[in-house]
Protein backbone atom coordinates (compact mmCIF):
# COMPACT_ATOMS: atom_id res chain seq x y z
CA UNK A 1 0.00 0.00 0.00
CA UNK A 2 1.06 3.64 -0.43
CA UNK A 3 3.14 5.18 2.31
CA UNK A 4 3.42 8.70 3.66
CA UNK A 5 7.11 9.32 2.98
CA UNK A 6 9.13 12.30 4.09
CA UNK A 7 11.15 11.97 0.86
CA UNK A 8 8.12 11.97 -1.42
CA UNK A 9 8.07 14.96 -3.74
CA UNK A 10 4.27 15.14 -3.71
CA UNK A 11 2.56 17.64 -1.44
CA UNK A 12 1.24 16.21 1.82
CA UNK A 13 -1.43 17.42 4.25
CA UNK A 14 0.16 19.92 6.63
CA UNK A 15 2.75 21.12 4.12
CA UNK A 16 0.75 24.12 2.99
CA UNK A 17 0.94 26.64 5.82
CA UNK A 18 4.71 26.78 6.29
CA UNK A 19 5.64 25.92 2.70
CA UNK A 20 3.58 28.85 1.39
CA UNK A 21 5.63 31.23 3.51
CA UNK A 22 8.88 29.72 2.23
CA UNK A 23 7.96 29.96 -1.45
CA UNK A 24 9.46 32.73 -3.61
CA UNK A 25 7.04 35.51 -4.50
CA UNK A 26 8.75 37.02 -7.55
CA UNK A 27 10.66 35.65 -10.52
CA UNK A 28 13.98 37.12 -9.38
CA UNK A 29 13.68 35.19 -6.10
CA UNK A 30 13.59 31.80 -7.82
CA UNK A 31 16.72 29.71 -7.37
CA UNK A 32 17.71 27.30 -10.15
CA UNK A 33 15.80 26.49 -13.34
CA UNK A 34 17.68 29.32 -15.06
CA UNK A 35 16.77 28.29 -18.63
CA UNK A 36 13.06 28.19 -17.72
CA UNK A 37 13.20 31.50 -15.84
CA UNK A 38 15.00 33.27 -18.68
CA UNK A 39 12.48 32.09 -21.27
CA UNK A 40 9.62 33.09 -18.99
CA UNK A 41 11.06 36.55 -18.43
CA UNK A 42 11.19 37.14 -22.19
CA UNK A 43 7.66 35.79 -22.75
CA UNK A 44 6.14 37.84 -19.93
CA UNK A 45 7.91 41.05 -20.91
CA UNK A 46 6.78 40.64 -24.53
CA UNK A 47 3.17 39.99 -23.46
CA UNK A 48 3.20 43.07 -21.22
CA UNK A 49 4.52 45.27 -24.04
CA UNK A 50 1.73 44.07 -26.32
CA UNK A 51 -0.84 44.48 -23.56
CA UNK A 52 -1.94 40.86 -23.95
CA UNK A 53 -2.34 37.94 -21.55
CA UNK A 54 0.46 35.40 -21.58
CA UNK A 55 0.04 32.38 -23.85
CA UNK A 56 -1.00 29.12 -22.18
CA UNK A 57 1.84 27.34 -20.38
CA UNK A 58 2.53 23.65 -19.73
CA UNK A 59 4.86 22.86 -16.84
CA UNK A 60 6.08 19.29 -16.54
CA UNK A 61 8.53 17.52 -14.28
CA UNK A 62 8.73 15.34 -11.17
CA UNK A 63 6.74 16.34 -8.05
CA UNK A 64 8.15 18.96 -5.70
CA UNK A 65 10.26 20.96 -8.17
CA UNK A 66 8.15 24.12 -7.99
CA UNK A 67 5.46 23.94 -10.69
CA UNK A 68 2.77 25.36 -8.41
CA UNK A 69 5.18 27.96 -7.03
CA UNK A 70 6.10 29.06 -10.54
CA UNK A 71 2.40 29.39 -11.43
CA UNK A 72 1.84 31.65 -8.39
CA UNK A 73 4.83 33.77 -9.42
CA UNK A 74 3.56 34.13 -13.00
CA UNK A 75 0.12 35.24 -11.81
CA UNK A 76 1.66 37.79 -9.45
CA UNK A 77 4.05 39.14 -12.09
CA UNK A 78 1.42 39.40 -14.83
CA UNK A 79 -1.71 40.59 -13.00
CA UNK A 80 -0.88 41.04 -9.32
CA UNK A 81 -4.08 39.07 -8.73
CA UNK A 82 -4.35 35.69 -6.98
CA UNK A 83 -3.89 32.50 -8.96
CA UNK A 84 -7.10 30.54 -9.66
CA UNK A 85 -6.32 26.96 -8.64
CA UNK A 86 -7.92 23.61 -9.38
CA UNK A 87 -6.79 20.08 -10.27
CA UNK A 88 -7.57 17.52 -12.94
CA UNK A 89 -9.21 14.94 -10.65
CA UNK A 90 -11.59 17.57 -9.17
CA UNK A 91 -13.03 18.47 -12.59
CA UNK A 92 -15.24 15.46 -13.18
CA UNK A 93 -17.75 17.10 -15.54
CA UNK A 94 -18.03 20.04 -17.92
CA UNK A 95 -20.07 22.12 -15.48
CA UNK A 96 -17.18 22.11 -12.97
CA UNK A 97 -14.91 23.76 -15.53
CA UNK A 98 -17.65 26.03 -16.86
CA UNK A 99 -18.01 27.73 -13.48
CA UNK A 100 -14.29 28.48 -13.35
CA UNK A 101 -13.97 29.74 -16.93
CA UNK A 102 -16.94 32.10 -16.89
CA UNK A 103 -15.71 33.78 -13.68
CA UNK A 104 -12.28 34.62 -15.08
CA UNK A 105 -11.36 38.26 -15.67
CA UNK A 106 -9.21 39.39 -18.59
CA UNK A 107 -5.59 38.38 -17.96
CA UNK A 108 -6.41 36.04 -15.06
CA UNK A 109 -4.23 32.95 -14.63
CA UNK A 110 -5.98 29.60 -14.18
CA UNK A 111 -3.83 26.77 -12.84
CA UNK A 112 -4.82 23.11 -13.34
CA UNK A 113 -2.61 20.73 -11.41
CA UNK A 114 -2.31 17.14 -12.64
CA UNK A 115 -3.80 18.25 -15.94
CA UNK A 116 -3.11 14.78 -17.39
CA UNK A 117 -5.84 13.41 -15.11
CA UNK A 118 -8.66 15.44 -16.69
CA UNK A 119 -11.51 13.18 -17.83
CA UNK A 120 -11.72 12.97 -21.61
CA UNK A 121 -15.06 14.81 -21.76
CA UNK A 122 -13.58 17.74 -19.79
CA UNK A 123 -10.34 17.60 -21.74
CA UNK A 124 -12.18 18.02 -25.05
CA UNK A 125 -14.45 20.70 -23.60
CA UNK A 126 -11.31 22.71 -22.82
CA UNK A 127 -9.98 22.76 -26.40
CA UNK A 128 -12.08 25.69 -27.73
CA UNK A 129 -11.74 27.46 -24.36
CA UNK A 130 -7.98 27.49 -24.83
CA UNK A 131 -7.82 28.13 -28.58
CA UNK A 132 -10.80 30.38 -29.35
CA UNK A 133 -11.74 31.57 -25.84
CA UNK A 134 -15.26 30.23 -26.14
CA UNK A 135 -17.16 27.18 -24.93
CA UNK A 136 -20.23 25.36 -26.21
CA UNK A 137 -22.24 24.34 -23.18
CA UNK A 138 -25.29 22.07 -23.26
CA UNK A 139 -28.17 23.33 -21.14
CA UNK A 140 -30.60 20.70 -19.88
CA UNK A 141 -30.67 17.45 -21.80
CA UNK A 142 -32.67 15.12 -23.98
CA UNK A 143 -34.91 16.48 -26.72
CA UNK A 144 -35.33 19.84 -24.95
CA UNK A 145 -31.60 20.39 -24.56
CA UNK A 146 -29.85 23.19 -26.41
CA UNK A 147 -26.24 24.24 -26.90
CA UNK A 148 -25.27 27.77 -25.89
CA UNK A 149 -22.03 29.41 -27.01
CA UNK A 150 -20.29 31.41 -24.28
CA UNK A 151 -17.52 33.89 -25.09
CA UNK A 152 -14.72 33.94 -22.50
CA UNK A 153 -12.39 36.73 -21.49
CA UNK A 154 -8.80 36.19 -22.61
CA UNK A 155 -6.95 34.37 -19.86
CA UNK A 156 -3.83 32.26 -19.33
CA UNK A 157 -4.09 28.56 -18.53
CA UNK A 158 -1.15 26.94 -16.75
CA UNK A 159 -1.22 23.17 -16.71
CA UNK A 160 1.10 21.16 -14.47
CA UNK A 161 1.84 17.49 -14.98
CA UNK A 162 4.26 14.84 -13.81
CA UNK A 163 3.39 12.69 -16.84
CA UNK A 164 3.44 14.82 -19.96
CA UNK A 165 3.25 11.70 -22.13
CA UNK A 166 -0.28 11.02 -20.86
CA UNK A 167 -1.59 14.29 -22.31
CA UNK A 168 -3.36 14.03 -25.63
CA UNK A 169 -1.58 15.53 -28.61
CA UNK A 170 -4.48 17.94 -29.13
CA UNK A 171 -4.10 19.24 -25.58
CA UNK A 172 -0.32 19.64 -25.80
CA UNK A 173 -0.62 21.56 -29.08
CA UNK A 174 -2.81 24.20 -27.44
CA UNK A 175 -0.11 25.29 -25.00
CA UNK A 176 1.98 28.13 -26.41
CA UNK A 177 4.86 27.50 -24.00
CA UNK A 178 6.20 24.25 -22.63
CA UNK A 179 8.73 24.16 -19.80
CA UNK A 180 10.37 21.10 -18.28
CA UNK A 181 11.64 21.51 -14.71
CA UNK A 182 14.87 19.72 -13.85
CA UNK A 183 16.15 18.42 -10.51
CA UNK A 184 18.18 20.93 -8.50
CA UNK A 185 21.88 20.72 -7.73
CA UNK A 186 23.05 20.43 -4.08
CA UNK A 187 24.40 23.99 -4.31
CA UNK A 188 21.03 25.34 -5.43
CA UNK A 189 19.27 23.43 -2.66
CA UNK A 190 21.71 24.85 -0.11
CA UNK A 191 20.79 28.36 -1.27
CA UNK A 192 17.08 27.51 -0.93
CA UNK A 193 17.64 26.04 2.55
CA UNK A 194 19.62 29.09 3.63
CA UNK A 195 16.70 31.33 2.71
CA UNK A 196 14.22 28.98 4.40
CA UNK A 197 16.30 28.85 7.60
CA UNK A 198 16.38 32.65 7.66
CA UNK A 199 12.59 32.86 7.28
CA UNK A 200 12.17 30.28 10.07
CA UNK A 201 14.61 32.17 12.36
CA UNK A 202 16.63 28.97 12.61
CA UNK A 203 20.27 29.30 13.72
CA UNK A 204 22.64 27.04 11.77
CA UNK A 205 26.36 26.33 11.82
CA UNK A 206 28.53 26.18 8.70
CA UNK A 207 28.11 23.10 6.54
CA UNK A 208 24.92 21.79 8.14
CA UNK A 209 22.59 22.85 5.35
CA UNK A 210 24.90 21.21 2.80
CA UNK A 211 24.26 17.86 4.51
CA UNK A 212 20.49 18.28 4.17
CA UNK A 213 20.82 19.46 0.56
CA UNK A 214 22.78 16.37 -0.48
CA UNK A 215 20.06 14.11 0.93
CA UNK A 216 17.09 15.97 -0.60
CA UNK A 217 16.96 14.09 -3.91
CA UNK A 218 17.33 17.29 -5.94
CA UNK A 219 13.87 18.45 -4.79
CA UNK A 220 13.16 21.73 -2.93
CA UNK A 221 9.98 20.41 -1.31
CA UNK A 222 11.91 17.48 0.16
CA UNK A 223 14.71 19.82 1.30
CA UNK A 224 12.31 22.11 3.16
CA UNK A 225 10.50 19.12 4.67
CA UNK A 226 13.78 17.66 5.97
CA UNK A 227 14.77 21.07 7.31
CA UNK A 228 11.57 21.22 9.37
CA UNK A 229 12.12 17.72 10.76
CA UNK A 230 15.71 18.59 11.69
CA UNK A 231 14.47 21.78 13.33
CA UNK A 232 12.04 19.72 15.44
CA UNK A 233 14.87 17.45 16.57
CA UNK A 234 17.16 20.40 17.35
CA UNK A 235 14.50 22.03 19.52
CA UNK A 236 13.68 18.82 21.43
CA UNK A 237 17.09 17.12 21.71
CA UNK A 238 19.35 20.18 21.47
CA UNK A 239 19.39 23.92 22.05
CA UNK A 240 17.59 24.78 18.79
CA UNK A 241 20.76 25.30 16.74
CA UNK A 242 21.48 23.12 13.73
CA UNK A 243 24.89 21.50 14.05
CA UNK A 244 26.41 18.63 12.06
CA UNK A 245 25.80 16.23 14.94
CA UNK A 246 22.16 17.30 15.28
CA UNK A 247 21.55 17.01 11.53
CA UNK A 248 23.10 13.53 11.29
CA UNK A 249 21.14 12.27 14.30
CA UNK A 250 17.86 13.77 13.05
CA UNK A 251 18.23 12.28 9.58
CA UNK A 252 19.19 8.91 11.04
CA UNK A 253 15.91 8.87 12.96
CA UNK A 254 14.11 9.68 9.70
CA UNK A 255 16.01 6.75 8.09
CA UNK A 256 17.43 9.00 5.38
CA UNK A 257 20.92 7.87 4.41
CA UNK A 258 23.82 9.80 2.90
CA UNK A 259 22.47 9.50 -0.65
CA UNK A 260 18.92 10.48 0.24
CA UNK A 261 17.50 6.94 0.24
CA UNK A 262 14.97 5.84 2.85
CA UNK A 263 13.73 2.43 3.98
CA UNK A 264 11.42 1.92 1.00
CA UNK A 265 14.21 2.69 -1.49
CA UNK A 266 16.60 0.30 0.21
CA UNK A 267 13.90 -2.37 0.41
CA UNK A 268 13.35 -2.03 -3.34
CA UNK A 269 17.05 -2.51 -4.04
CA UNK A 270 17.41 -5.36 -1.55
CA UNK A 271 14.43 -7.20 -3.04
CA UNK A 272 15.75 -6.75 -6.56
CA UNK A 273 19.20 -8.03 -5.59
CA UNK A 274 18.37 -10.82 -3.12
CA UNK A 275 15.13 -12.21 -4.52
CA UNK A 276 15.71 -11.62 -8.23
CA UNK A 277 19.52 -11.89 -8.26
CA UNK A 278 19.85 -8.27 -9.39
CA UNK A 279 17.30 -8.59 -12.19
CA UNK A 280 15.94 -8.27 -14.70
CA UNK A 281 12.63 -8.26 -12.84
CA UNK A 282 9.25 -6.86 -13.84
CA UNK A 283 7.71 -4.06 -11.78
CA UNK A 284 4.58 -6.13 -11.08
CA UNK A 285 6.69 -8.91 -9.62
CA UNK A 286 8.67 -6.47 -7.46
CA UNK A 287 5.48 -4.80 -6.22
CA UNK A 288 3.92 -8.15 -5.30
CA UNK A 289 7.05 -9.30 -3.48
CA UNK A 290 7.33 -6.05 -1.51
CA UNK A 291 3.61 -5.80 -0.77
CA UNK A 292 3.43 -2.38 -2.45
CA UNK A 293 1.35 -0.91 -5.24
CA UNK A 294 2.95 -0.71 -8.67
CA UNK A 295 2.20 3.05 -8.88
CA UNK A 296 3.99 3.61 -5.57
CA UNK A 297 7.18 2.09 -6.91
CA UNK A 298 6.95 3.77 -10.32
CA UNK A 299 6.11 7.25 -9.02
CA UNK A 300 7.84 7.43 -5.65
CA UNK A 301 10.83 5.07 -5.75
CA UNK A 302 12.13 4.44 -9.25
CA UNK A 303 12.67 8.01 -10.55
CA UNK A 304 15.40 8.83 -8.03
CA UNK A 305 17.04 5.39 -8.27
CA UNK A 306 17.16 5.81 -12.04
CA UNK A 307 18.53 9.33 -11.68
CA UNK A 308 21.48 8.27 -9.51
CA UNK A 309 22.21 5.17 -11.61
CA UNK A 310 21.18 2.51 -9.10
CA UNK A 311 18.53 0.96 -11.34
CA UNK A 312 18.39 0.42 -15.11
CA UNK A 313 15.21 -0.14 -17.08
CA UNK A 314 15.46 -2.72 -19.85
CA UNK A 315 12.94 -4.47 -22.09
CA UNK A 316 13.21 -7.49 -19.79
CA UNK A 317 12.61 -5.49 -16.58
CA UNK A 318 14.58 -3.69 -13.86
CA UNK A 319 18.29 -4.27 -13.25
CA UNK A 320 20.31 -3.28 -10.17
CA UNK A 321 23.74 -1.78 -10.87
CA UNK A 322 26.95 -2.56 -9.03
CA UNK A 323 26.74 0.80 -7.20
CA UNK A 324 23.31 -0.19 -5.90
CA UNK A 325 24.62 -3.52 -4.61
CA UNK A 326 27.57 -1.81 -2.92
CA UNK A 327 25.22 0.69 -1.25
CA UNK A 328 23.02 -1.99 0.33
CA UNK A 329 26.02 -4.23 1.09
CA UNK A 330 25.11 -7.14 -1.18
CA UNK A 331 27.24 -8.95 -3.80
CA UNK A 332 26.84 -7.93 -7.43
CA UNK A 333 26.03 -10.54 -10.07
CA UNK A 334 26.54 -9.77 -13.74
CA UNK A 335 23.10 -10.03 -15.39
CA UNK A 336 22.51 -12.77 -17.95
CA UNK A 337 21.58 -11.18 -21.25
CA UNK A 338 19.46 -13.07 -23.75
CA UNK A 339 19.63 -12.23 -27.42
CA UNK A 340 16.28 -11.67 -29.12
CA UNK A 341 16.07 -13.04 -32.70
CA UNK A 342 15.60 -10.38 -35.37
CA UNK A 343 12.26 -11.85 -36.45
CA UNK A 344 10.90 -12.26 -32.92
CA UNK A 345 7.91 -10.21 -31.83
CA UNK A 346 8.55 -7.49 -29.26
CA UNK A 347 7.53 -8.53 -25.74
CA UNK A 348 4.40 -6.99 -24.26
CA UNK A 349 5.42 -3.76 -22.51
CA UNK A 350 2.73 -4.03 -19.86
CA UNK A 351 4.00 -7.50 -18.87
CA UNK A 352 7.61 -6.39 -18.69
CA UNK A 353 7.17 -3.12 -16.85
Amino acid sequence: MARDRILAGRERPGDDSIDTALRPKRLDEIVGQRAVVERLEIAMEAAKKRGEPLEHILLDGPPGLGKTTLAHVIAREMTDRPLRLTSGPSLSKQADLMTLLTNLETGDVLFIDEVHRLPKVVDEFLYPAMEDFRVDFTIEGGLSGRVVNFALRRYTLIGATTRAGMLSGAMRDRFGHGFHLEFYSPEELTTILTRSATKLDLPVTDGTLDIIARRSRGTPRVANRLLKRVRDYAQVRGDGTLTERVVHEALEIQQVDALGLDGLDRNFLTTLVKVYNGGPAGIEALAATMGQERDTLEDMVEPYLLQIGFVIRTRQGRLATKDACDHVGLPYTEPTRTKTPDNAEAPDQQTLF
